[in-house]
């Protein structure tokens, strides 16, 4: 500790030289400017962090998450607790020897120096070195009523300021991502304001009204950093290591089925590309797969399964939907004993039994616990049915206008859902394309699922409607979408942030308009979006993604992070409750 304290009683008497001797003395404006200095520790700590996320983004393991937390033992506690505990060392051994390592003669007389605080009547030494603790003088003050105020204020007021200012250092530090990891540094440093307590009261009050300053004084500081960059924060994880070979006692399997997939390519928006003029013409989203992947049942001949026989595996029991592309009726699987939604074509023709059949592929890819799915395929006289997971609950869209808005917890939680939902589609070459309101269902537990895949379409599919035909809901369709009649990742990304913007206001973004032909060219020409939650937590967050241009809005997965990362710090849970649904009302699933 020698070495330290010289250390510190050197930088003392070169802090000493600044301050006039004006009341309370030179000694008191040097302490105040010490703790100006040691305020640099988390200061330093928090662009530290700031700078560590220009590599790492938001990927938090366990290597990073040591990284921090040691940032904030170190530059958060132990640095500014040994300097402080040193500095009321080295002041004491002034006041009771004369002399102390690193101060000058000079030094260690102006400690003599009395102070203008009449309720001291000594010398600065006496004032700053000899007085009683800050646990005394806000548990035992000998003082009276004004006294006990004044320690009150700067032992309790102004390092609850300091430390607010030191968690906004860190919100900062955190851009773009979660700021949980935060509490690894803010934490060290209310464990150091605790620590301060036995030291003196006086000391300790210049303390940390120098340290409040300069802690202010770093906000900007921080800031200049800047974030992560968009490419830093939507890197996908590093894979997973190869799992290990298969042992000779186990039953030999194709390879295929140990064979990691590969990482999905990164979007490139398609820009300027022309409505197709014929179907064959049609641009299609590079980045889909291939294949949707295969349907959940194996071949079978046709009309095996009546819909309509007595002796038929599937009970009508109500008509549930009509509209758009087919019949959805609720029906009992008498073999399986459960009821299900089962969506029936209105003409059996070959365009539309191959649009029914490429949804089924597509929601047969798709394993997600906040997405509609697929059970079976039937053939009948109706044509082409597909069984589907029936949800019992209401549309988001009948919620909103019944109940109001949903709060930002909640509203949070279906962005998050949704989100990771349509991540899961867009993983199996699946998109949505009708992302809205009527198509969130709530169940009676208050949880949202997406619903209406029938305008999804994957790699290598041709449009199964007239050319120019322009296919979504306008008031919810991405501007790219709306000019070029291209769907993408982004454009379901857009889509999903207007449909939570609607259930925080009411309103699309866009505003409602007198017919769909005006919002469809409001969203051709990119209006602006003029119905955002202006009060909302989201809102940036919403700004950012209902970007006019795909390639600037963050991704599902970065929303998602961002979302679960808001909801844990408040210290809610992801897969909460959206609403409570209390009538017992039927799904309308695809509508």
């Amino acid at each position: 500790m020698g070495g330290l304290a010289q250390v510190i009683g050197s930088l003392l008497s070169w802090l000493h030289q600044y301050p006039a001797n004006v009341c309370p003395g030179s000694w008191p404006w040097t302490i105040t400017l010490a703790g100006a200095a040691f305020a640099a520790s988390p200061l330093f700590g928090a662009m530290l962090i700031a700078l560590v996320r220009k590599g790492t983004g938001n990927q938090y393991d366990t290597p990073v998450l040591i990284v921090f937390g040691s940032i904030g033992a170190l530059f958060g506690f132990l640095v500014p607790w040994l300097a402080t505990t040193v500095t009321s060392n080295v002041l004491n051994l002034a006041v009771t020897r004369g002399s102390a390592p690193g101060l000058t003669g000079n030094d260690v007389t102006a400690l003599t120096a009395r102070t203008c605080v009449v309720v001291t009547r000594g010398s600065q030494g006496e004032y700053l070195g000899l007085g009683q603790s800050g646990y005394e003088a806000l548990m035992h003050s000998s003082g009276g009523t004004f006294e006990f105020a004044v320690y009150l204020v700067t032992l309790i007021g102004v390092p609850l300021l300091c430390l607010f200012t030191v968690m906004v250092q860190l919100r900062i530090a955190f851009r773009r991502g979660p700021r949980w990891p935060g509490r690894l540094v803010w934490l060290p440093v209310l464990a150091f304001m605790v620590g301060t307590v036995p030291l003196e009261a006086n000391l300790m009050s210049h303390f940390w009204l120098g340290f409040l300053i300069a802690s202010l004084v770093g906000l900007p500081l921080v800031a200049i950093l800047g974030a992560p960059s968009w490419s830093v924060i939507q890197r996908p994880p590093k894979p997973a290591p190869p799992p290990a070979p298969v042992p000779a006692s186990v039953p030999y399997r194709p390879a295929e089925l140990y064979r990691q997939p590969p990482a999905p390519e990164p979007y490139r928006p398609i820009h300027n590309t022309p409505l197709p003029r014929t179907l064959e013409e049609e641009p299609v989203p590079a980045q889909l797969a291939a294949s949707p992947g295969p349907l959940p049942f194996g071949p079978r001949e046709p009309a095996t399964v009546l819909w309509n026989s007595a002796g038929g595996r599937f009970r009508r029991l109500k008509q549930l939907g009509h509209g758009g592309f087919g019949t959805v009726w609720l029906a009992k699987d008498t073999q399986l004993d459960r009821t299900v939604a089962l969506k029936f074509a209105h003409a059996p023709d070959p365009d539309t039994q191959a649009r029914m059949m490429r949804e089924a592929r597509a929601l047969a890819a798709v394993h997600h616990p906040n997405c509609v799915r697929v059970y079976d395929i039937i053939e009948d006289v109706d044509g082409l049915g597909i069984v589907m997971e029936f949800i019992d609950g209401q549309p988001l869209q009948e919620i909103t206008a019944a109940h109001g808005a949903l709060d930002d917890v909640a509203a949070a939680r279906l962005w998050a859902t949704m989100a990771g939902a349509l991540a899961a589609a867009h993983e199996q070459g699946v998109l949505h394309r009708d992302v809205k309101p009527a198509n969130i269902l709530v169940d009676h537990s208050g949880l949202p699922h997406l619903i209406d895949f029938g305008i999804a379409r994957t790699r290598g599919d041709v449009t199964l409607t007239a050319a120019g035909m322009m296919m979504g809901t306008p008031d919810f369709l991405a501007p790219e979408t709306a000019a070029t009649g291209v769907a993408t990742p982004a454009s379901d990304a857009w889509q999903v942030a207007a449909t939570v913007s609607y259930a925080l206001t009411g309103q699309p973004p866009r505003g409602h308009r007198s017919n769909p032909m005006s919002a469809l060219m409001a969203a051709a020409q990119r209006l602006p979006n003029t119905h955002l939650p202006d009060r909302s937590r989201h809102l940036n967050l919403l700004r950012m993604a209902l970007d006019a241009d795909p390639g600037r809005r963050p991704t599902l997965m970065t929303v998602h992070r961002e979302l679960t990362g808001w909801l844990a710090s408040g210290g809610h849970s992801e897969n909460g409750p959206v609403t409570v649904v209390t009538m017992g009302v039927s799904a309308r699933q695809g509508r």
